[in-house]
């Protein structure tokens, strides 16, 4: 399995916890890039139950998110994070890879 420096903060830890508790069952944050939005590349999150056999999975304090093996190139250092902001609540990946972004940031460019 291919390893990265791809990281979950804290915040996006304690909302996938909230999330889990809610639903009453362990939840994990699926995280991939698909080509399309404004910008080349966009990406897609799902609340999953398991990995994929080749998925790579990011940890903290016991909550999970997970990357496909073609999404990890696109996402090598980044992190993903989840903020409540008064635009609205969301998980976002912050990624240095991305040269640019569209506005409303779930879209970039390589």
């Amino acid at each position: 399995m291919p390893t990265t420096d791809l990281t979950l903060s804290e915040s996006a830890a304690r909302r996938l916890h909230a999330i889990a508790e809610r639903e009453g069952r362990p939840l994990m944050l699926r995280v991939a890039v698909d080509g399309g939005g404004c910008s080349g590349f966009q990406y897609q999150f799902d609340l999953v139950d398991a990995a994929e056999p080749d998925d790579l999975k990011v940890e903290r304090d016991g909550a999970a998110a997970v990357v496909d093996v073609v999404s990890l190139a696109l996402l090598k250092g980044s992190e993903i994070d989840y903020v409540d902001e008064l635009a609205g609540a969301e998980f976002r990946v912050r990624n240095p890879n991305a040269k640019s972004s569209c506005g409303c940031g779930v879209s970039f460019s390589i």
